[in-house]
């Protein structure tokens, strides 16, 4: 295969010199693809981070594959790159009927979350030809025995394939029939909060417990008895902070951002099922870069700590830099972070003064006022 993957990029998310646009699970689900002599019409790519599977796959002269990326920064990643190599002939999806109509192969990254591999293989299963394979890639020290155990609630047969590069495939056949209804999204009742969450949601439908903490410290500060004109809830999720501020204050211009099309589609329901849709502008974008600078006077940001399986605070980093540039002078950021991260320097050097407003053993609450 003499794809240049080298000339991959992950931009605009996080890169570093052990951060790569590509692995070997890529080349293994691509092989598969090659090898199918099926045409790129027939196939659908779920999870294809920055857009290695796509690309090469379109470079190899199979037009028409369908995609579905749940991360802005990965469509983004997949535009650029695709620009640079001067290739097009693919389409962008939702998780949705539109990718899978007629899909005789589908190739997937496989997720972290077993609830999010439920709602995919649920759309395979309920959308994709009746002889759809499925074939699910990962790096092998992340793969589980429940991985297959989701996927054979919806497949019959569910064979995982020799490791290669320390990577595996496993291989789904024999969709079997569907429930009427799709399995996501779910909904919890929380003391007054309707949640709602798609699969890949962090957390689900649950009240994160550090969003439970953040939470708590709004209360108990009075911060939340003063409403703010224009409020930011910067890496939304299933948008459990934009709905709890809005609730208490309907006069504040709530704006709720997430990169992951799957937290968009859940906080959109959260709003809905609160009756609050009116009143929360939901984004599916990369660390608010579609929020004019200056213009927001209070961000809520309960940060991510991991990079797909990869534990790094470069996410953690990004977002703080986003709350610095559309934060007005003497607007306020509050952040709940694990305590054993550390971020109060950071947070003083990227926004201004930070103060501790609470300490758990697990968590740590700030509030920095942008200088």
């Amino acid at each position: 295969m003499d794809f240049p993957f080298s000339r991959l990029r992950r931009w605009p998310d996080v890169e570093a010199d052990n951060l790569q646009a590509h692995d070997a699970t890529d080349l293994l689900l691509v092989e598969r693809a090659l090898a199918s002599g099926l045409g790129g019409s027939e196939i659908a790519v779920i999870g294809d981070d920055y857009g290695a599977i796509t690309l090469a796959l379109t470079d190899a002269g199979l037009d028409g594959i369908r995609v579905h990326q749940d991360l802005a920064t990965g469509r983004r990643a997949l535009a650029r790159n695709a620009e640079e190599l001067g290739l097009s002939a693919f389409s962008a999806h939702e998780l949705d009927a539109t990718l899978l109509d007629g899909a005789r192969l589908v190739l997937l990254q496989l997720p972290k979350a077993l609830a999010e591999l439920e709602e995919i293989a649920d759309a395979v299963a309920r959308w994709a030809a009746p002889d759809v394979v499925l074939v699910a890639g990962g790096r092998v020290k992340h793969m589980t025995i429940a991985q297959n155990d989701v996927l054979g609630g919806r497949f019959a047969q569910v064979q995982a394939q020799r490791a290669e590069r320390k990577s595996r495939l496993v291989v789904a056949t024999e969709a079997v029939p569907v429930p009427a209804e799709p399995p996501f999204p779910v909904t919890e009742q929380h003391d007054g909060l309707v949640l709602v969450a798609h699969g890949g949601a962090f957390a689900g439908p649950r009240l994160d417990i550090g969003t439970r903490v953040l939470l708590g410290v709004l209360d108990g500060t009075g911060a939340s008895s003063r409403p703010a004109p224009t409020v930011v809830d910067l890496g939304c999720g299933t948008g459990a902070l934009a709905a709890s501020y809005a609730l208490a204050h309907p006069e504040s211009r709530v704006i709720a951002t997430d990169r992951s099309a799957a937290a968009v589609a859940s906080a959109r329901a959260t709003m809905v099922a609160n009756g609050i849709a009116d009143r929360v502008v939901v984004m599916h974008d990369d660390a608010g870069s579609e929020i004019a600078d200056a213009s927001v006077d209070t961000v809520l940001l309960n940060p991510p700590f991991h990079l797909g399986s990869s534990v790094h605070t470069g996410a953690a980093t990004r977002l703080f830099e986003a709350a610095a540039r559309i934060l007005r002078p003497g607007g306020e950021l509050f952040t709940v972070y694990n305590s054993s991260l550390g971020y109060r320097a950071e947070l003083t050097r990227l926004i201004g003064v930070t103060e501790q407003l609470e300490r758990t053993p697990k968590f740590t609450v700030t509030r920095s006022i942008r200088r």
